[in-house]
């Protein structure tokens, strides 16, 4: 069968180069994909994620048996939708489920209407009265643009003045475009977050391992949100009895809730969690795709092949009996370029990929995956986005892993390269 995987991030080459092992595969496509990708997939660079004619034309002509959609935006535009309608198999909901991740203030009230436990909040159209909210409110609390913003629309606000910068940057400033005409705030949670994941096909439900994801730029947990500076699997916190309260409280009653509003769920259902100090989850986020950059140690980690899970959700057979093993722990290091979360240089040369576009083998301690890169006019690699590279590596556990990925991050530069250094310590001090 030939795949196609719909994207260009770092997510995406993870996807392909596991989508890649399977026997099942002969060939892995990518739309646009990148020249770090090469390794494992056949790129058609010119075929943007948003243009949908495209993509149909490019499935009919390479007799494509399969599509994945990576990011969320053509998932929010009706990609899904318009790939069913021309026949073909698709692993990623419909643009009507998509407003999960696509609204915060759909999901917000989606869970309020079927009991799912979250954060309380309020939302606003109009900055005035939301700057007197948290004025009145006096504490901490989260500011969320409404719409999609690459996972940097969100805000940790420790006091009314941190809070009334964040509104009027998304509201006043536009920082995140229209993404930020409304906001959602939400009263602050206090505890640890982990990610968690579920494959569905509306109906069936299988669950993947838990990760844990570093969104803030700097080290402690300090600075602004970003997409994401790293993660690792497995998440000690999420254990066998957090674990089946957020599967029963949590992913259950959001894929038959989905289907009872007449928008059934398929594709991976993406829950960011807050699991406070008694071992009670509450819903951070729903994203409908595949975290990024979690992606990354959970694809490093996993022993089975993927493509029965996307191909049974994709086809509404999904088989919930589907062999999988997590053994020991994988940890991704994301290194980003400097000024990033918010403007930064491209163009930048990297030096020391030894093994750039990844690695041809999934028994490899370590994979480095192309998140923001292109080709150099000498052949090599340099930088052409924010988040640059997700160096990747499994361990019989995390400190082995761990260990494997900063070893690997030593062995590449690139001027004003800049990662966290306390990526899976939480894991380590437990």
């Amino acid at each position: 069968m030939n795949v196609l995987v719909i994207g260009s991030g770092g997510r995406e080459h993870a996807l392909a180069w596991k989508i890649a092992h399977s026997e099942r595969v002969e060939r892995v496509l990518a739309a646009p994909g990148s020249a770090g990708m090469e390794g494992v997939a056949k790129c058609f660079c010119d075929v943007e994620a948003s243009d949908s004619d495209a993509i149909v034309a490019l499935c009919q002509k390479e007799s494509v048996g399969l599509v994945v959609i990576g990011p969320e935006d053509p998932l929010a535009a009706g990609l899904a939708d318009r790939l069913r309608d021309a026949g073909f198999a698709v692993f990623g909901p419909s643009a009507a489920a998509a407003r999960l991740e696509g609204s915060k203030a759909f999901a917000k009230d989606f869970m309020q209407r079927h009991g799912i436990p979250t954060a309380g909040y309020e939302t606003f159209d109009a900055l005035a009265p939301a700057i007197d909210y948290v004025r009145e409110r006096g504490g901490r609390c989260v500011v969320k643009a409404d719409g999609l913003a690459a996972g940097k629309g969100v805000a940790m606000c420790a006091d009314p003045e941190q809070a009334e910068r964040a509104l009027r940057e998304m509201m006043e400033d536009r920082r995140f475009g229209e993404a930020g005409c409304r906001v959602v705030v939400e009263d602050w949670l206090d505890g640890e977050e982990a990610s968690y994941y579920a494959i569905t096909d509306g109906q069936h439900i299988v669950t993947l391992a838990a990760a844990q994801d570093h969104k803030r730029a700097l080290d402690g947990d300090r600075g602004e949100n970003t997409g994401g500076m790293g993660a690792y699997s497995p998440a000690p916190v999420f254990t066998a009895e957090v674990e089946k309260r957020t599967f029963d409280r949590i992913v259950l009653p959001t894929i038959r809730g989905m289907a009872a509003d007449g928008v059934p769920y398929v594709g991976v259902l993406y829950v960011g969690l807050m699991i406070d100090s008694e071992g009670q989850p509450s819903v951070v986020e729903f994203n409908v795709r595949f975290g990024d950059p979690e992606t990354q140690p959970l694809m490093v980690q996993m022993q089975g092949d993927l493509m029965p899970l996307l191909l049974g959700a994709a086809r509404g057979e999904l088989d919930e009996q589907t062999p999988l093993e997590w053994p020991g722990a994988a940890v991704c290091v994301v290194m980003a370029s400097d000024g990033y979360p918010r403007q930064y240089a491209k163009g930048v040369a990297i030096r020391g990929l030894a093994h750039a576009g990844g690695l041809e083998s999934a028994d490899d301690a370590v994979v480095v995956f192309h998140a923001g890169t292109r080709r150099a006019a000498d052949g090599g690699f340099e930088t052409s986005g924010g988040r640059v590279l997700g160096v990747t590596a499994r361990g019989h556990n995390v400190q082995q892993a761990r260990d494997r990925a900063y070893k690997a991050v030593a062995e590449i530069a690139f001027e004003g390269a800049q990662q966290r250094r306390d990526i899976a310590a939480r894991a380590l001090d437990r």
